[in-house]
C-alpha cells in the first residue's frame, strides 16, 4: 500500500493512496486552517469505521441475513495532553434488515473487533480502549 499527501497551503492538505481518490484534509481557524477538509484524526475514525462495518456488513451477509441498513456510530475520547492519542473508542453499529438474528449480529461484531478489522486490532495493540455495541431494528416493509 502506497500513500501521498501533498501540501496545498496553510494548513490544508490532499492525501492519495492506491484507489486514486483524493481525500482532503484541513485545520481549524484556530490553527491556520480554513476548514476545508477533516482534521487527520477523524479520518483515522472513519478509517476504523469504515473497516468495521465492511467486515459487519460482509460476514451477516455471509450469513444470509437480509440487511438492509448499517450505520457505525463512533465516539471517542482524546488524551487532554499532546500527543493527542485516542484513549477510548466505542463503536455502535445498528444494522437494519428482515427478520436479522441478534445472535449472529453480535457475532459479527465480535469477528470483525477480534479477528478482521486490522485498523481496530492495530489500534486496540497501541493500547486503545476500544468497545463495541449493536442494535438491531427491523426494516420496515
Amino acid at each position: 500500500m502506497h500513500a501521498e499527501i501533498q501540501w496545498q497551503d496553510k494548513v490544508h492538505f490532499v492525501g492519495k493512496a492506491d484507489s486514486g481518490h483524493a481525500v482532503p484534509m484541513d485545520g481549524p481557524p484556530d490553527m491556520g486552517g480554513e476548514n476545508r477538509g477533516s482534521r487527520p484524526m477523524e479520518l483515522l475514525l472513519i478509517g476504523l469505521g469504515g473497516c468495521s462495518s465492511f467486515d459487519v456488513v460482509n460476514i451477516l451477509a455471509k450469513s444470509r441475513q437480509d440487511i438492509t441498513d448499517c450505520m457505525t456510530v463512533i465516539d471517542a475520547k482524546r488524551a487532554d495532553s499532546i500527543p493527542q492519542v485516542f484513549e477510548k473508542i466505542h463503536l455502535n453499529f445498528i444494522v437494519s434488515g428482515k427478520n436479522l438474528d441478534p445472535k449472529k449480529v453480535e457475532r459479527a461484531v465480535q469477528l470483525s473487533a477480534e479477528k478482521y478489522c486490522s485498523a481496530s486490532i492495530m489500534l486496540g495493540n497501541a493500547g486503545v480502549e476500544i468497545t463495541h455495541g449493536f442494535e438491531v431494528h427491523e426494516a420496515s416493509a
